[in-house]
């Protein structure tokens, strides 16, 4: 006998939703190539809050009913492959440096020298230029408590 299908409600972050007809037998890795083929490491599946990260586990096991939703995250670009061994975390053409994660504290020893020069040779730093470093401190230090306060 053949394995009966149910539809499942496939939402994306913009609201929008896409029916998928599938066996409860089926994979979350064969969802992922019949209904995203060639993005199948690029979706990512959630169902009741919980990340579907094995992609041999069968729906029927995840308890998918008819008309469940699953939401769906499509990152733009695929997850790199952890390296493995001690040489490819050596090798300059694989390892990016994330230059963004060092702007924060650039900034912040930017400031602190900026601060002890104003200290230390008070003469040299006008009204404006103290007034300026106040007002730039005062600005940075707000953008930086207002994004890491999420």
């Amino acid at each position: 006998p053949a394995e009966p299908t149910m539809v499942l409600r496939l939402k994306f972050l913009n609201d929008t939703e896409r029916l998928a007809r599938v066996r409860p037998g089926d994979t979350v890795g064969a969802l992922k190539r019949a209904y995203f083929p060639g993005q199948e490491q690029q979706v990512r599946l959630i169902y009741q809050g919980q990340l579907l990260r094995d992609d041999t586990q069968s729906l029927a096991a995840l308890h998918l009913a008819h008309n469940s939703v699953l939401h769906c995250h499509i990152s733009p670009h695929s997850p790199a492959p952890a390296p493995t061994g001690p040489r490819a975390s050596a090798d300059p053409a694989h390892a990016a440096l994330d230059v963004g994660s060092l702007v924060l504290p650039l900034f912040v020893l930017m400031l602190a020298v900026l601060w002890y020069f104003q200290l230390q040779y008070r003469h040299v730093f006008t009204a404006t230029a103290t007034t300026f470093l106040a007002g730039l401190t005062l600005l940075f230090s707000f953008v930086a408590f207002t994004m890491y306060r999420r």
